[in-house]
């Protein structure tokens, strides 16, 4: 009950915040075009301390191996070598939008033989493809892992994630996205959290800055400008224009529950009709008792164990109905739910329950 009073507080303390400010429309929307691209390579890292692939589950790696020197002149056709400290690894990055030849991004490197680590490893130049098959980027540099590993004979402790790390700006793009935003006519603002109220509210307030209607509310998750009559140089000129307006935002009412944890999150709209609810416990009780018998005085015979089970099922003394008065307030609403009083795992089941039966005005998420 602690718990969901002090959860109730953090909530009631974030809607205040949520109330007092409203939201940059940059932070509402999506850019129609202003995206990333996902690029994606195979490369080898090397300088490991004997935390590489072992060859035998992993003969690609001897294979890289093998191409990559060839590559720099050293011929080893036919040879024996068992490196310990090359591991096989996939490397991913993102490619942000507007991104220039020459500049730099951070990748991620990923083990996919059976290496312990990558701990201290470099990562040898590495190409990176987009989904055209083009390559935009060449990775090289430090792998700076996510955890550590140590072992000895008999025993391996491990934290953390040691077979995946980061290359901090080790990309280097070498090829650039062929899009010309400056080209365009119309762009659209795709909302995050599609609402009819809010895609109005973001059509209202550009119209009012700019002076002309530009915005034009399409959906409930789309907002179309018309770039040629914002009377501005540019498209980058009209979105800096407006991408800092603010508004305040429509939220749907929703009820998050998390059943591991016991978490309950409750949104500001969310309102309960007046309900009555009662709640109980049955515990199941199970005793072994068993007990030795043994033969008479100098008779034949032998000890034997004889099992005695004492099983029970009692239900605990409840309250009876509990009266939850309809709210009108998030506040109001967690005080009825709070006078039931109930633990947080009880108090999802008893959701679920006000849900089916209609009293609920919110959307119920179970996760």
């Amino acid at each position: 009950m602690k718990f969901f009073i002090c959860l109730a507080f953090i909530v009631a303390q974030l809607t205040s915040v949520a109330n007092a400010s409203s939201v940059r429309i940059k932070d509402l929307v999506n850019f129609d075009g202003v995206r990333g691209n996902d690029l994606v390579g195979y490369g080898l890292v090397v300088g490991l301390n004997g935390s590489g692939d072992g060859i035998r589950n992993a003969p690609f790696t001897e294979e890289m191996m093998a191409l990559t020197l060839e590559r720099l002149g050293i011929n080893v056709t036919g040879e024996q070598f068992r490196p310990k400290n090359v591991a096989a690894v996939l490397v991913t990055a993102v490619l942000p939008p507007f991104s220039r030849t020459g500049g730099r991004i951070d990748v991620t490197v990923s083990t996919i033989g059976d290496a312990k680590s990558l701990l201290g490893g470099t990562l040898i130049m590495t190409p990176l493809n987009g989904a055209d098959g083009e390559i935009y980027a060449v990775a090289q540099g430090t792998v700076i892992a996510g955890g550590i590993s140590a072992d000895g004979a008999a025993a391996r402790v491990v934290h953390g994630v040691p077979t995946a790390g980061t290359v901090v700006s080790g990309g280097r793009i070498e090829r650039e996205i062929d899009f010309d935003f400056s080209a365009l006519e119309t762009l659209r603002l795709a909302l995050r959290d599609p609402d009819f109220s809010t895609a109005e509210k973001i059509e209202s307030v550009v119209n009012s800055k700019l002076g002309r209607r530009v915005a034009t509310m399409m959906d409930a998750g789309t907002v179309s400008l018309d770039l040629r009559v914002a009377g501005a140089p540019s498209p980058a000129h009209v979105l800096s224009r407006i991408e800092n307006l603010t508004i305040e935002p429509e939220r749907s009412a929703r009820v998050v529950v998390d059943q591991r944890s016991g978490t309950i999150v409750m949104g500001e709209d969310v309102r309960i009709s007046r309900v009555a609810v009662a709640q109980g416990n049955l515990t199941l009780t199970i005793e072994e008792a068993p007990m030795v018998v043994q033969p008479s005085p100098f008779s034949e015979g032998e000890t034997i164990v004889v099992p005695r089970t004492a099983a029970a099922i009692g239900e605990a003394q409840g309250s009876g109905l509990a009266e939850v008065d309809g709210g009108t307030s998030l506040s109001q609403v967690v005080a009825g739910l709070n006078a039931l009083g109930v633990s947080p795992l009880d108090m999802i089941d008893i959701l679920k329950s006000i849900k089916a039966a209609g009293a609920m005005h919110a959307e119920f998420i179970v996760q």
